[in-house]
């Protein structure tokens, strides 16, 4: 019998006003989500395996959750793949600045350590 194949689910994206400043300073408190946050900076969309993080699928699926649910990134299918941008203009209106000296000062506490 053929497996039938189930849609993935409706990814959910909350509109600027509904952006929380606690939610998004949550979803930045962890390392590997910086890292996807900083790839993205850099390189305001990219598909969702390219990113250069070292956890296990499920793992990056949870981070790209509380991102996306946070109002920090959007993704989008495009065939069989997700792709995933950087919502920066809406945290700029919503936040001004937050975002960037988050990730600068991020940067160079990362930066600190490794050297």
């Amino acid at each position: 019998m053929p497996r039938s194949h189930s849609r993935r689910a409706t990814l959910i994206h909350p509109d600027v006003d509904e952006f929380d400043v606690l939610d998004v300073l949550h979803a930045l408190a962890d390392p590997t989500r910086m890292t996807i946050v900083r790839t993205l900076r850099a390189d305001p969309e990219r598909a969702c395996g390219t990113f250069p993080v070292d956890v296990a699928p499920s793992t990056l699926t949870h981070h790209f959750r509380v991102l996306r649910e946070a109002g920090i990134i959007r993704q989008r299918e495009d065939g069989n793949r997700r792709w995933t941008a950087l919502r920066f203009e809406d945290l700029e209106d919503r936040f001004p600045g937050l975002l960037d000296t988050i990730v600068s000062a991020y940067g160079q506490q990362t930066d600190s350590v490794t050297t």
